[in-house]
């Protein structure tokens, strides 16, 4: 492909994605193919000589797209947001287009200070604490990490280092290898799978607290936690706490853990995924009511401001932890000698290799740079707005239909429901939408009940598509319903034959028996 060829196709792609956007609600939100459907299809060995671009893009539209679940319908209800725009769009096709690896400053200077300033105005835009950021006077600062997921082992990795070094101070004699054996992580019963998993690959046991009836977990949960393991000789290390909690979005009161963690000198690490980039409205800012106990704090920027994965923004109160973690020198990677690499020092500009897991990393900060941009924070403020007004139009909707129940309350732009009666039904309703691929939704627990999480997640959705996805959510209860309405009638009229009552359509008797067989 040379540079004419790459123009036109661009162009071509470019109207693609426009279309598929302005006609995405002709869709199924769900794809219609069997597991394996695109394995068997595919040749199974790499083209030898190269293909047409126009070919490649006709093989895309009838092989690849038919098995894409469409995230960005308005009718896609299920875990949470995937940020896109037309921003992002634009930052990703720059990022991907100059292609830089940005693993010292020398790399690529570009890469590692648009990240310091996107990260210092994003912060600031949180209402973090000065101490978070880049541009403080102390060593806090930001960085974009590839998920929450890898933001919780880096904090957890961190923190293991910070402790071994604590305890060396006191006794330099002792067994470091034995010693980390001992540490104990801790989080709510409600947190999301990674953050067991960062104890897994973290090789740090992971106690999964008990959550109060409102999903949170307790300042005196996590104390009682702390005194049995160091009755039992074990040390207290590491603790997540949840700011939108998966299953409902409840709130983990860092009020209460941050004193207890401070302490025992715990390391307090806050996943705030999806919810935390509501503190972009000021008035949502209560959430972070403690944050000046926190170690360590991370943001999905990819969930809920219009930027694409990866985008995980984490701040840390001392990049310092991060460095002595993660510092392995090669004489191949020496860089310009920066006063933020040096203990004591201020910041001028940070090595960010010694701050995450990979050496490599790509230049993140441009899809950020650009979405800021050209969204603005009060674009990105009203966007955020909009989808909590939407969740809030939901809830009148199926709190008018006396056959649902709506809990917990809601909270930002997530919705949980369910039917009145037994479970079973409200398993078959979402088993039956499913099935229908108009609307995807994914369910939870609440309080022993199976319940179905209803989130607004696209940018485009609008008060009458929410009314679509209520519409039909309705409909097929009333489907699913009917049998039992039918069953209770026939029950009624059954001291007569069931043909001869006037009260039972025949209709109804034959469809009766028509599904008993």
């Amino acid at each position: 492909m040379d540079s004419q060829q790459f123009r036109d196709c661009a162009i071509t792609v470019i109207d693609m994605l426009a279309d598929y956007y302005d006609n995405i609600r002709d869709r199924k939100v769900l794809p219609s193919v069997e597991p394996g459907y695109l394995i068997k299809t595919a040749p199974e060995n790499a083209p030898e000589q190269p293909e047409k671009w126009e070919h490649v893009l006709k093989e895309f539209c009838e092989i690849v797209m038919p098995g894409v679940t469409h995230w960005h319908s308005p009718q896609f209800h299920a875990y949470f947001p995937h940020g896109s725009s037309f921003g992002n769009i634009i930052g990703s096709l720059l990022s991907e287009g100059i292609a830089v690896m940005g693993f010292t400053w020398i790399a690529s200077p570009a890469c590692t200070e648009l990240e310091v300033v996107t990260m210092n105005w994003l912060g600031k835009l949180l209402g973090l604490p000065e101490e978070f950021l880049n541009c403080s006077p102390g060593p806090g600062g930001g960085i974009i990490q590839g998920s929450a997921s890898e933001a919780a082992l880096v904090g957890l990795l961190a923190a293991k280092d910070k402790m071994v070094r604590k305890l060396l101070r006191r006794d330099p004699d002792i067994d470091t290898e034995l010693i980390k054996t001992k540490f104990v992580a801790y989080a709510s019963d409600q947190c999301n799978s990674c953050v067991e998993k960062a104890g897994v690959l973290g090789s740090m046991k992971m106690r999964l607290l008990q959550s109060d009836s409102n999903c949170k977990l307790r300042g005196e949960t996590l104390r009682k936690a702390f005194e049995e393991d160091k009755a039992k000789g074990l040390i207290p290390c590491y603790v997540i706490a949840n700011l939108g909690t998966t299953g409902t979005c409840a709130f983990d009161p860092l009020y209460e853990l941050g004193p207890v963690c401070k302490e025992e000198s715990v390391w307090l690490h806050v996943d705030a995924a999806y919810a935390g980039a509501a503190c972009i409205c000021p008035e949502y800012r209560y959430i972070m009511e403690g944050i000046e106990y926190v170690d360590s704090f991370d943001v999905n920027v990819h969930k809920w401001l219009l930027v694409s994965f990866d985008c995980s923004a984490m701040w840390v109160r001392d990049s310092f932890d991060l460095i002595n973690a993660f510092d392995v020198q090669r004489i191949y990677l020496d860089d310009v000698k920066s006063d933020a690499n040096v203990p004591g020092s201020e910041e001028i500009v940070p090595d960010y290799r010694h701050w995450q897991m990979p050496l490599g990393r790509r230049f993140r900060s441009l899809k950020l740079w650009t979405v800021l941009k050209i969204h603005g924070a009060e674009g990105l403020r009203s966007h955020i707005r909009n989808h909590i007004t939407l969740a809030k139009h939901f809830v009148t909707l199926v709190r008018a239909d006396e056959r649902f129940v709506v809990e917990p309350e809601p909270v930002m732009g997530l919705v949980c429901f369910r039917l009145k009666n037994d479970d079973s039904s409200t398993k078959q309703l979402l088993k039956n939408l499913t099935a229908k691929k108009e609307i995807f939704m994914v369910a939870c627990m609440y309080r022993g009940r199976y319940v179905i999480r209803f989130v607004i997640c696209s940018r485009l959705t609008t008060k009458e598509d929410v009314e679509v996805s209520w519409n039909i959510i309705a409909k097929e209860t009333s489907l699913i319903s009917r049998p039992t309405q039918e069953k209770k009638a026939i029950k009624a009229a059954s001291k007569e034959p069931l043909y001869y009552h006037k009260n039972i359509p025949m209709e109804t008797v034959n469809n009766f028996y028509e599904r008993s067989k």
